[in-house]
């Protein structure tokens, strides 16, 4: 294993004091690991909080900032925030209206941010969660109960920040955040597994001329293994499932997300191919991203995520934020 760290026992510290030197517009407590915007949240707005495992990144401290999250938990890698770590990121995002917590659907995360809730619902802090489960691939995960929640995840967090930023009040950005989960859909294709630091070795095995179908954000299963092939069948494989799963029309918000270690030009490639799939079943991209939003360490392929988009969720989506990873319109 060749990898930029000091040990596996202190990546996670390390990589949060990087992200406090490097954003000053960030909180960071290296101790509590919470991350939390400086200065805090405006009076009277919806606080937003996220979390998860570490190795995800920018997920979810990478989206902290405004018209985003107002504080993110990140846990070690792979591995939940303790209900504690949410509480205390819940408790620096409430400004008096009421927090969203917006938990992927995997079963340690859900069960911690239920109890941070109600650690928060005992000192009045108002809660209301969505979770998000938008893959297509398997009903039931290795992590999971159901759907795992993957690259919608930044989608919810962006659009319901701007809902919040906005001034709608808590019951309205949560309807919002489950609107956007309900018309989202991803799949993933991994090429090479990552590597968890304190393994010290890929997280599963796949023979040079094998793809993993369907893989999940911690290198999970996905629902078979195949084979190598060019670019653009992988990229139709994908969009086949979600297409069987979601039927793809109208205007799309589309993520071609590479997993860590999928260069640029093969991404934008990539997109090409997905560009060309999505016109030729009579859809629009009407937005984009294209790079690396939602990773898993190192691990090479591609995600691909696409909400179906309606007015109002077309202009939360390009209303302003300000975040490390995510930036435009102030």
């Amino acid at each position: 294993m060749k990898k930029l760290i000091n040990s596996p026992d202190t990546v996670v510290t390390d990589a949060l004091r990087g992200l406090a030197a490097a954003h000053p517009s960030l909180e960071v407590d290296v101790e509590n690991r919470v991350i939390s915007l400086a200065g805090g949240p405006r009076q009277g707005k919806v606080g937003l909080v996220s979390g998860g495992g570490s190795g995800h990144e920018p997920l979810h401290g990478g989206y902290v900032g405004y018209g985003m999250l107002d504080a993110a938990a990140p846990g070690e890698v792979y591995t939940s925030p303790v209900p504690d770590q949410i509480l205390l990121a819940t408790q620096r995002a409430d400004a008096g209206a009421g927090v969203l917590h917006i938990v992927k659907n995997y079963t340690g995360d859900v069960l911690n941010f239920r109890m941070a809730a109600e650690l928060a619902e005992d000192e009045d802090i108002r809660v209301v969660s969505v979770v998000t489960n938008d893959d297509a691939a398997v009903e039931d995960s290795t992590y999971t109960a159901g759907r795992r929640g993957v690259g919608g995840t930044v989608f919810v967090e962006k659009i319901a920040g701007a809902a919040a930023e906005g001034g709608a009040d808590l019951d309205a950005v949560a309807a919002v955040a489950t609107r956007v989960n309900e018309r989202t859909r991803s799949f993933a294709i991994a090429l090479h597994a990552g590597t968890v630091p304190a393994a010290g070795k890929p997280g599963f095995a796949l023979e040079e001329n094998e793809v993993e179908l369907g893989v999940g954000i911690h290198g999970e299963p996905g629902r078979e293994r195949g084979s190598m092939a060019p670019m653009n069948e992988l990229i139709a494989y994908a969009l086949d499932v979600i297409h069987a799963d979601l039927p793809v029309s109208g205007n799309l918000l589309v993520m071609l997300n590479g997993q860590g270690a999928t260069p640029l030009i093969e991404l934008y490639g990539a997109f090409a191919e997905a560009t060309a799939w999505i016109e030729g079943h009579g859809a629009t991209v009407a937005r984009s991203l294209v790079g690396n939003y939602i990773t898993s360490l190192d691990q090479s392929g591609f995600s691909v995520t696409l909400t179906q988009l309606d007015d109002e969720l077309l202009r939360l989506w390009d209303a302003p934020v300000s975040t490390p990873a995510l930036r435009w319109g102030r």
